[in-house]
């Protein structure tokens, strides 16, 4: 009866694991340029049910919301990137709503909640800027045969402070997830008392 109880629990979460993964992937369907960063780096609110998720129903869950976001991407959009786009989107995404739920599971208040998404923009901004200058972005260049400059390029046409791959990375993927993570923070902060109930029941 135990077993029975657990499997049904773990059916559920996967269930709603898998409707805000949905949910998720159709934001990200509408997404937009900041102004101040090049067109690669696309605003969406794709992560408020990955944070809604991680909040109700555990850290764990909101990186599975992201996966499952960034999978249905690939299958149904396809990619533009050779999925590096959909990685770096699903990495920093994951660290996000993973460090926000990790501080709010260990002591559930409005308070630690408000850590939690502070730390998590803090955590995603440092981490996946650091990623991209060593990791995502020299890999993209590689295997489109672009060299960095061109990808400096995209920056320096919308931002007068981007004059180099170092400066691409402090004047616009910095200020760009720290836009997203405030953004999303807020947005996550006006629903998530709407819709918790629902997600645990």
């Amino acid at each position: 009866m135990e077993t029975i109880k657990k499997e049904y629990l773990n059916t559920k979460v996967l269930v709603k694991v898998s409707v805000l993964g949905a949910i998720s992937f159709l934001l990200m369907l509408f997404d937009f340029p900041l102004w101040f960063a090049p067109s690669f780096l696309k605003f969406d609110f794709s992560d408020v049910p990955a944070l809604i998720g991680s909040f109700a129903l555990g850290p764990f869950a909101g990186v599975l919301v992201q996966l499952v976001k960034n999978l249905l991407n690939l299958a149904l959009e396809g990619t533009d990137t050779a999925a590096v786009g959909e990685l770096a989107n699903f990495v920093v995404g994951s660290i996000f709503v993973f460090t926000a739920g990790f501080f709010y599971h260990r002591n559930k208040s409005f308070k630690n909640a408000v850590i939690g998404m502070v730390a998590g923009i803090i955590a995603m901004t440092i981490s996946i800027s650091i990623i991209n200058y060593y990791v995502m972005i020299p890999l993209y260049a590689k295997i489109f045969g672009w060299p960095i400059e061109q990808i400096v390029a995209l920056g320096t046409a919308v931002n007068k402070f981007v004059v180099d791959f170092k400066t691409l990375i402090l004047f616009a993927v910095v200020p760009f997830n720290l836009v997203k993570g405030i953004l999303v923070t807020l947005v996550t902060i006006l629903l998530y008392k709407r819709v918790s109930p629902i997600l645990r029941k």
